[in-house]
């Protein structure tokens, strides 16, 4: 009997072994009582193990030897305030135009024509999410998280580059780059050079509003191109230190002022410091919807940037911030962000062009630090429906209209008809031509009117109900408190309703987001994860759901920095 279920016992073992080896192999047929036929199996398992065994070899070399491959050239891309909504929304207003529709009608039987990746970094081949807490808060400001990304290390909002206590200091991948590896470092911005996001790529500061001492740090640091907004208090907050620019002049920089110098720059200049010629609001470059053709743009700055960094020998790094995409988000100004992120896409274009001429040894890095506005695709007066080529009816923004328009109203006492006549022509939005007896009753009897659903730019009465209350708010606020810088006081529903931008000019964008089926949820920074989208060497790091200090610690691992 024992010996039975010992027989028993290695034939099952044996059918078992077979059955095992002929899902191994692929395509082997036997026989079960053939012992020939076990042999061949083993010995077709065996070589397709083996081979399958050598192959993982060789993708696992090729991926090591990949891996092992260091950038010579390195560009980062900060959106201040990108998210996927200002990403996407921006290409939809793009391809909006372009295509002169944002939708399709099932009765007139047209289909959404395909989304386009106007905003170039779109189609990298990589792309990732990371999360922006700091450690304030969910919803963190630009100095923290810059510092997460360029050092690999979580602090308060509003610090550069210290630790909570402000008892140590981090060092930053460009210092890194820079003394390890000899690179030369550019720093650009839309705004100022001496902001949170640009200052934590040099700077070490317990508050990013120190701003004469993170100037010093600037100068400090030896990098080699400078580029954007002029800086904050370069005389400090007394205006009794001596002049940054002096300082940076005495260190060894050209500073340049003038576009007709800036354009004759290059390898052989030597540390450069170049403060766009047309400055606009507190010496931050024009809004993109504001700039004169002529005027350089956040573009030019980089490609003036890699001519001034690039000699054939050393590597570079290069960090590049599209400042005013947050500045006109926390303005709930849609067509504005729309236009700051193209030129933020056009910016990366210029870098892309480098790549096509040394795609094995560039690598670049496109991100946001953090959402700002809480914008969103989608508004409940639009329903379904989306208008965005209506935002290409605003022809300025938020602070032009402010500083030219809105003073001159407080001032002279602009009645409203008048200030209307404006708002048509710089925004689009119109009075609602007068209506027939049937159609008034026709409207009287609809809880939604239709024109707010249809992409008509005419104002309801309850959407110029808004705009006459704004108005007023903003014409009771006294010139003498505006230029004294006092903020008026506001109810929690004013506040709400206009937070801390001028009334008039806040509802009109609004008006107009609404219109084209977005919206905004803040006046302040969100929560939202941010995208990050890689092109180049080591771009397969960056694929993935990470926190924002993972961005640091990939690119340093891939430069090979410590």
């Amino acid at each position: 009997m024992k010996k039975f279920y010992a027989l028993a016992g290695a034939a099952l073992l044996t059918v078992g072994s077979i059955g095992y080896y002929n899902q191994a192999s692929t395509t082997t047929s036997f026989a079960l009582n053939s012992a020939k036929g076990t042999n061949v199996v083993q010995k077709q398992t065996v070589d397709a193990r083996t081979a399958g065994t050598k192959q993982k070899m060789k993708s696992e070399e090729k991926s090591t030897k990949k891996d092992e491959r260091k950038p010579k050239y390195v560009f980062m891309f900060i959106g201040d305030g990108m998210s996927y909504p200002q990403v996407q929304s921006s290409n939809y207003y793009l391809n909006a135009l372009k295509n002169k529709t944002s939708m399709g009608d099932k009765e007139k039987k047209t289909v959404l024509k395909k989304d386009e990746d106007v905003i170039k970094f779109i189609g990298f081949p990589v792309a990732g999410s990371a999360r922006t807490y700091d450690s304030t808060s969910f919803c963190p400001d630009s100095a923290s998280t810059a510092t997460a990304m360029s050092t690999g290390h979580k602090t308060y909002s509003g610090t550069i580059n210290m630790n909570e206590n402000a008892t140590e200091s981090y060092e930053t991948i460009s210092e890194k780059l820079h003394d390890q590896l000899g690179f030369k470092v550019g720093v650009i911005s839309s705004v100022n050079l001496n902001h949170a996001t640009p200052a934590a790529f040099y700077a070490h500061q317990e508050s990013r509003s120190n701003y004469y001492d993170i100037g010093l740090e600037m100068v400090k640091s030896g990098f080699d191109y400078f580029a954007g907004g002029g800086l904050l208090k370069p005389t400090g907050e007394e205006k009794n230190k001596e002049d940054l620019y002096s300082v940076a002049k005495k260190a060894g920089y050209k500073v340049v002022k003038t576009q007709k110098e800036a354009e004759k720059l290059n390898n052989k200049s030597g540390k450069t410091i170049v403060i766009d010629e047309h400055l606009a609001d507190t010496d931050s470059m024009s809004y993109e919807i504001d700039r004169e053709k002529e005027n350089w743009s956040l573009a030019n700055h980089v490609q003036k940037g890699i001519e001034v960094l690039d000699n054939g020998k050393d590597g570079f790094f290069m960090m590049v911030e599209g400042g005013k995409i947050d500045w006109a988000c926390h303005a709930n100004d849609a067509s504005t962000v729309m236009g700051e992120t193209r030129a933020f896409s056009d910016a990366v274009g210029k870098a892309m062009d480098f790549y096509n001429k040394h795609p094995e040894e560039t690598l670049i890095v496109v991100t946001g630090d953090h959402e700002t506005g809480g914008l969103t695709i989608g508004y409940s007066g639009t329903n379904y429906e989306t208008f965005m080529q209506n935002l290409d009816s605003q022809k300025l923004s938020f602070q032009k209209f402010d500083d030219e328009y809105v003073t001159k109203y407080r001032k002279n006492k602009t009645s409203f008809d008048d200030v209307m006549k404006d708002v048509t022509k710089l925004f689009g939005l119109k009075k609602t031509q007068k209506k027939t007896e049937a159609k008034v009753e026709k409207d009287s009897k609809d809880k939604h009117p239709t024109n707010t659903s249809t992409g008509s730019l005419e104002l309801t009465d309850y959407e110029m109900d808004q705009l006459k209350a704004a108005y007023k708010k903003t014409m009771s606020i006294s010139q003498a408190d505006k230029d004294a810088k006092k903020e008026d006081e506001r109810t929690q529903k004013e506040f709400e309703l206009y937070g801390s931008y001028e009334p008039l000019t806040v509802t009109i964008t609004h008006l107009l987001n609404k219109k084209s089926g977005i919206a905004f949820n803040s006046y302040s920074h969100t929560g939202l994860p941010v995208a990050v989208y890689a092109k180049g060497v080591g771009q397969d790091n960056f694929s993935g759901y990470y926190d924002n200090t993972d961005i640091y610690k990939k690119m340093s691992a891939i430069a090979g920095v410590k």
